[in-house]
């Protein structure tokens, strides 16, 4: 899934990035081995076909989650028992329907 996100941005991003050398930070292990699969599948070789043009500009560098501190800092913030946030709902609060 992150290859599939890299070769949007790559697609979006073009015409910024053809011509200057960058960094590609991920905590995706498996990216640095794209090129050196024995047998894709055909959405590999998909993706190795767009990233093609970009190897010589590019540098994927394997970061470990846990070392990221910038990146999902929505999705790793701590929610609040907060009443007023609809969007939290404890696991406690489930609706009990009487027996009757």
């Amino acid at each position: 899934m992150e290859c599939l996100c890299f070769v949007w941005a790559l697609e979006k991003l073009n015409y910024y990035l053809h011509d200057s050398g960058f960094e590609l930070i991920n905590d995706c292990n498996s990216m640095k081995s794209l090129f050196n699969m024995k047998t894709p599948n055909r959405h590999m070789l998909q993706w190795q076909i767009a990233i093609e043009e970009y190897r010589g500009n590019m540098t994927i560098v394997h970061k470990a989650g846990n070392m990221h501190k910038n990146a999902d800092g929505l999705s790793r913030r701590e929610v609040t028992n907060n009443p007023d946030n609809t969007a939290y709902v404890p696991l406690e609060a489930e609706p009990q329907i009487p027996i009757e």
